[in-house]
């Protein structure tokens, strides 16, 4: 069974590897970050990172879209150069504690991150204690994103901690927010598997439910994460890397931009032109 696991591991991130750049260009290789296609801040962070690392470090990068534990297996691997789509210490906790000798952890790139259960503001429920006594309201389900994310673990132990008699329905990141901005305009409950950095706090009024029990524990970090062997193969990528931190309110530009049409790369092309600033900051360290 563990040889069937990691055969299809590197069989997934084959195929996503499938059309990527040519390993070397101009004698330097190809970085290739794993990020979760479905969560716009990995989206975005790992944009703007490959437009950094590219434009002004030289190296071509791939991005490679996959989901958690394919991305964390891939990075322990040596698939996967890096993730900057680590959530820890609750959300990837068990990626964490199956990896952490095979990986690197290089710092935060985003502090103050929250996972949890979202509701609409307007909704009367204020903790996750109250649902159950609410479940006609919501119709027994919360909905949810892709299966394996921590967030979606962590729902299911709420789901058992508090005794609700609800269903969590795995989606996909943007069908999680297509149906939570369809029953917000119908004005009906619901309750959302959702995190922040997100830019659907900033289109509409919605709040955490509170969690006594603290199954999605307290306020987390997003960390970058490669392997080790990056430090001989692109050692500038790794200064870079170890000081590539946002600042409060400067990823939600870039969700934004890519939610309203934009596509990923060219809002991440727009931030890094728009702060110079920052990016030098970012590659004080890189000799």
């Amino acid at each position: 069974m563990k040889l069937f696991k990691q055969l299809m591991l590197t069989a997934a991130i084959g195929a996503a590897l499938a059309t990527a750049l040519p390993a070397f260009a101009d004698g330097k290789p190809t970085i290739k970050i794993g990020y979760v296609e479905g969560w716009d801040d990995s989206v975005a962070t790992s944009n703007v990172a490959a437009q950094v690392i590219e434009t002004k470090l030289g190296y071509p990068v791939k991005l490679v879209p996959v989901a958690a534990g394919v991305m964390w297996g891939g990075v322990a691997r040596g698939d996967l150069d890096a993730t900057l789509s680590a959530w820890l210490p609750a959300t990837h906790a068990s990626y964490w504690a199956q990896y952490k000798s095979k990986v690197e952890d290089l710092g935060i790139n985003f502090n103050d991150a929250k996972i949890g259960l979202v509701v609409p503001d307007t909704v009367k429920v204020t903790s996750i204690a109250d649902l159950e006594a609410q479940k006609d309201a919501f119709g027994g389900r919360i909905v949810g994103i892709d299966a394996g994310a921590g967030v979606m673990k962590k729902a299911d132990d709420a789901i058992k901690a508090y005794n609700l008699s609800y269903q969590l329905m795995p989606s996909s990141g943007s069908a999680m927010t297509a149906e939570l901005a369809r029953d917000i305009h119908a004005n009906k409950p619901i309750v959302v598997t959702g995190w922040a950095p997100h830019w659907m706090f900033a289109k509409w009024k919605l709040k955490f439910l509170e969690d006594p029990k603290k199954v999605f524990g307290g306020a987390e970090h997003v960390d970058n994460v490669i392997n080790p062997e990056l430090e001989k193969k692109a050692p500038q990528v790794v200064e870079f890397l170890k000081k590539f931190q946002w600042k409060p309110g400067e990823i939600d530009g870039v969700m934004l931009a890519a939610e309203n049409g934009t596509k990923p790369d060219d809002a991440a092309k727009s931030w890094v032109s728009a702060h110079p600033d920052r990016v030098t900051d970012w590659l004080s360290d890189v000799k």
